[in-house]
């Protein structure tokens, strides 16, 4: 088992002891909100949007107003807890336990759990988590439509990227494996990753699928959107084919824990990093060391 400290509904236990119960309607139905949080220098990165769209989440699933004040202080005691500085953290709010039926009762109380794992440090003097750029393959899993389910919500319910994944795993031989699958949506628009959000570069244009794509609006997304509109390039989030992303000039995946990852080829055929994506990296890790190691 780990040696990590977790925290589970208002106290610090060890990892074996972390537990949530059977009938948790997180575990029973996945009816439970999560974040994926990066930790630098002891303090969570872009907080306040992790927050937001978690407690959105919340708000979809209609349990905002259970969700307890102090989530930011239960994430600092569990890196405290931890003696860690750079971390990631996967904070979860469920439901919480309730009777074995489908409709939710309206009073709530719901579970929260802090999860921490030991990550490099980030900024100008780190080192990223990933080694080598990205493999992206298109797969025939369809994004999930917004009308199903709302693409805002980061749900504990993961089977779309789940059955994305499995069928890279299926993919695999001596020579090929991929890093990361590409979904599209059900009219063949590039929707997004499997854990992440997709970027490429085409004649000096940053393009990256819109919200209408069925999207999740990634917190590292809306950061590296930012630092491009500050140097003052180009960005157009729009409907694109997979074809325009084989075809782009450099592309890039993004998300908490990669931060961005250069894509070295899509379904085969070679992309690359490029000075676009050397500068955005360079960027964001500019932001992250003042914010957090200055």
């Amino acid at each position: 088992m780990s040696d990590y400290s977790y925290h589970v509904d208002g106290e610090i236990v060890p990892a074996e002891n972390a537990t949530v119960s059977v009938r948790d309607r997180g575990f029973m139905y996945g009816d439970a909100a999560f974040e994926t949080l990066r930790a630098y220098g002891g303090a969570v990165f872009a907080w306040d949007a992790h927050e937001a769209r978690l407690r959105n989440t919340c708000d979809l699933l209609g349990f905002a107003e259970a969700v307890p004040d102090d989530l930011r202080e239960r994430v600092q005691a569990t890196l405290d807890a931890n003696d860690l500085d750079d971390a990631y953290v996967r904070l979860s709010v469920s439901r919480g336990v309730q009777p074995g039926k489908l409709t939710p009762d309206p009073d709530v109380d719901p579970t929260v759990v802090v999860l921490v794992n030991d990550l490099p440090r980030g900024g100008v003097e780190g080192t990223t988590p990933w080694d080598d750029p990205a493999v992206v393959q298109t797969v025939k899993t369809r994004r999930t439509p917004d009308a199903a389910t709302p693409a805002a919500a980061k749900t504990h319910n993961y089977l779309n990227g789940i059955r994305a994944r499995l069928e890279l795993r299926r993919a695999e031989t001596d020579d090929f494996r991929a890093d990361e699958a590409l979904l599209r949506t059900f009219d063949d628009a590039v929707a997004e990753g499997a854990t992440s959000n997709v970027f490429f570069v085409d004649s000096g244009v940053l393009k990256t699928p819109s919200e209408d794509c069925d999207i999740l609006p990634g917190v590292t997304r809306d950061v590296v959107m930012d630092l491009a509109r500050e140097e003052e390039f180009p960005v157009e989030p729009g409907r694109y084919e997979v074809s325009d992303l084989r075809d782009a000039d450099e592309a890039f995946l993004t998300n908490t824990t990669w931060e961005i990852r250069p894509i070295a080829s899509v379904d085969g055929i070679a992309v690359g990093t490029g000075p676009m994506t050397k500068l955005l990296s360079r960027l964001f890790d500019e932001r992250v060391e003042r914010r957090h190691y200055e």
